[in-house]
């Protein structure tokens, strides 16, 4: 079985988020099922720059009225395809953004233009795997396409949050038929609404979890998709993310001081931590977070806390970026606890590894949650998840509630946002725990004895490709 995986990034070649890491772990976790992966992303200056010894295997002289070519070339030894459209790609800055952080005002015709090359490749393939708003279009083309062969399509939607809406000035440079504008087509409450073309159009839906399969029915999940999610029924379908384990294990992972099999033996990786961020040296509980800081996130959440877990003797090491005024407040933060409070703007991939490896826990209270993989990765680095109760966190954490200690099985702390003082609760818990330390010790080993890896994975998606090629 050939599966075409349309994707805006894919790890190692380009990488904002988690969409990366799926996508890139995709056509390993596939290959033992006998499906065969092609991974096409566009032609960003740094995924231009990894191919080497590229093929044309297409060329267009007018897609979307200009002129683009196909290369082909290997990820991981792995089949990858790659627009080449300088024009709308070969920029610098991020993916979506320019340096400053500012959308690309033409985001709509670079992913629309994106699509539509995919679509019209997609007939050498049994089934086409378009993922989150980039590249949902890839089914509306397939279905208003002159060729009407049934090709069988899949969304994956990764966060329900990000939608890829627009002006409805972009419509007639799509190049779709007018018939496709309309309430079961792409325009969306005026607009063109690509995510909610591609769900309107796909044959078959995915979203990253079980949980927020069923969230997403909901209008506080749903974010004003939630009817056509219900009117789609069974053909949508929760898979839980997997992680890949040849990058993501304590054995094995050079980015860690010192490697380890046991969490006992993960002192040296605390230390380094300390050392990198500039915090005090004693035997208290670390908290690290691996995050997008937003709302979604919940990071105003645990900046309400800060305070509270620092009187109660913790330490926080953060890594990311995102809202400048929750940059700032962490910054401030820092500040008011020297020491005790550190942030690093940007994102680093190894010290991503070291803050796993060395971290006491990881704190993850977002408001809503697809999957998460850092939660993943802390179960199988020993780094104890402290997840809200919601979509993927509350499928792959098991809360160290009474009867979870005593059978156990627990490998994380759960608890519910809206709950008062809910965040300050879980933290003082964790503290509690991690003074514990036989209980603290056996919460880490069943975190890195759970199975999160991408065979469980894998198999439910190649069950579904073959349920979609026998309908």
């Amino acid at each position: 079985m050939r599966v075409l995986s349309v994707a805006s990034e894919a790890f190692p070649l380009v990488k904002t988020g988690g969409l990366a890491d799926v996508v890139g772990a995709l056509p390993g976790a596939l290959a033992p099922h006998r499906v065969e992966i092609s991974t096409m992303i566009p032609g960003y200056p740094s995924v231009l720059k990894a191919l080497t010894k590229p093929e044309i295997v297409h060329r267009w002289t007018d897609l979307l009225g200009m002129k683009a070519r196909l290369l082909a070339g290997k990820i991981d030894g792995h089949a990858l395809l790659v627009l080449d459209q300088p024009e709308l790609f070969a920029r610098s800055g991020g993916p979506y953004t320019d340096a400053g952080g500012k959308d690309w005002d033409d985001n709509g015709i670079r992913f629309a233009t994106f699509a539509r090359a995919a679509s019209d490749v997609a007939s050498d393939y049994d089934i086409v795997h378009a993922h989150d708003w980039q590249a949902a279009l890839v089914p509306a083309y397939l279905r208003y396409s002159e060729d009407k062969r049934a090709q069988k399509s899949i969304v994956t939607i990764h966060n329900m949050a990000f939608q890829g809406r627009f002006d409805r000035a972009l419509f007639p440079r799509l190049g779709l038929p007018q018939h496709a504008w309309g309430v079961d087509g792409v325009e969306y409450y005026g607009g063109v609404g690509f995510l909610k073309a591609g769900l309107a159009a796909a044959t078959a839906i995915t979203t990253v979890s079980p949980t927020y399969a069923r969230e997403i029915r909901l209008p506080e999940f749903g974010m004003g998709l939630e009817g056509l999610i219900a009117v789609r029924g069974g053909a949508v379908h929760g898979i839980l993310n997997g992680i890949d384990r040849a990058i993501w294990s304590p054995d094995t992972d050079t980015a860690l001081a010192a490697p380890y099999t046991k969490p006992a033996r993960r002192t040296a990786n605390k230390r380094a931590i300390e050392s990198v961020f500039g915090l005090a040296h004693d035997d208290g509980p670390l908290f690290i977070v691996i995050s997008r800081l937003s709302w979604q996130k919940g990071m105003d959440l645990l900046l309400a806390a800060t305070d509270a877990l620092v009187g109660m003797g913790g330490r926080l090491a953060v890594l990311g970026s995102g809202d400048t005024a929750l940059e700032g407040a962490f910054q401030a933060a820092q500040v008011r606890h020297p020491g005790r409070v550190a942030i690093r703007t940007g994102y680093d991939e190894p010290l991503s590894h070291l803050l796993q490896g060395g971290g006491d826990a990881i704190l993850i209270p977002s408001r809503f949650e697809p999957c998460g993989l850092t939660q993943l990765y802390g179960l199988a680095y020993g780094c104890v998840p402290i997840v809200a109760r919601t979509g993927g966190l509350a499928d792959t954490v098991i809360d160290a509630n009474t009867a979870a200690l005593a059978a156990g099985v627990a490998t994380g702390l759960q608890f519910d946002l809206a709950a008062p003082g809910a965040m300050i609760d879980v933290v003082a818990r964790a503290i509690d725990l991690y003074a514990r330390t036989p209980t603290w010790r056996k919460i880490q080993q069943q975190g890195m004895k759970a199975n999160f890896s991408w065979d469980a994975s894998g198999a439910r998606y190649a069950a579904l490709y073959r349920q979609l090629l026998e309908q």
